[in-house]
C-alpha cells in the first residue's frame, strides 16, 4: 500500500544498476526497483500506474554521507553523485495496493524534456548554466526544494558547498 503524499515518498533505483552496485558495495534494496528505467529516460513529472496506485516522479536523489558509512568507502557519496545514477523519488498521487510483479505503466509525461539526467547535468556538471537553472526554478512539477535550490544558485551566482551532505562535515 502506498499511503504517502510527500514529494519524496518512494525511492526508485533501476534494478540493473542496483545489481551492479550491490556486487561492489552490497547496496541496499530500494523500496521500488525495475529493469530498464534510467535517469536518461525518466523525466520529472512522468506519471505511472503501479498496481492500484498512481505515482509521479518528483525529483532525483542527492547522495549523502550515510553511503560512505554504510559501505566503508570514504568517497562513496561523491562517486555516486559523479556517476549521475542516483535514482529518484515519486510522489503518490493516488494511494493503492502494490504487489510483487505489478507492472509500472507510464500514463503521462508532463515535462518530457526534463529528464533526471538533464537535471543532474545542470546541477552537478554545468553548474552555472543560468538558462538551465532558470528552467529548473520554473519547473512546477519538480519538488519545491529542488526549485528553491536552483533559485538560490541563481540569486547568489555561486555553487553551494556540498561537503556537509557528501562528507558529513561542515
Amino acid at each position: 500500500v502506498l499511503p504517502w503524499s510527500s514529494p519524496r515518498s518512494q525511492h526508485h533505483a533501476a534494478v540493473t544498476r542496483k545489481i551492479h552496485l550491490s556486487r561492489l558495495f552490497r547496496f541496499p534494496q530500494p523500496p521500488l526497483s525495475t529493469a530498464g528505467l534510467t535517469e536518461a529516460e525518466v523525466a520529472v513529472g512522468d506519471t505511472f500506474r503501479l498496481g492500484d496506485a498512481l505515482i509521479q516522479v518528483s525529483q532525483g536523489r542527492q547522495p549523502c554521507w550515510k553511503l560512505n558509512h554504510r559501505f566503508g568507502v570514504a568517497d562513496m557519496a561523491r562517486r555516486v553523485q559523479q556517476a549521475g545514477r542516483t535514482g529518484w523519488y515519486y510522489r503518490v498521487l493516488q494511494t493503492g495496493t502494490v504487489t510483487p510483479g505489478d507492472r509500472l505503466e507510464l500514463i503521462d509525461r508532463l515535462a518530457p524534456d526534463w529528464t533526471l539526467r538533464r537535471l543532474w547535468h545542470a546541477l552537478y556538471v554545468d553548474r552555472m548554466n543560468l538558462v538551465e537553472l532558470e528552467g529548473i526554478a520554473e519547473l512546477d512539477v519538480l519538488a519545491e526544494g529542488w526549485r528553491k535550490y536552483a533559485l538560490r544558485r541563481l540569486e547568489s551566482r555561486r555553487v553551494e558547498d556540498w561537503s556537509a551532505r557528501l562528507d558529513g562535515s561542515a
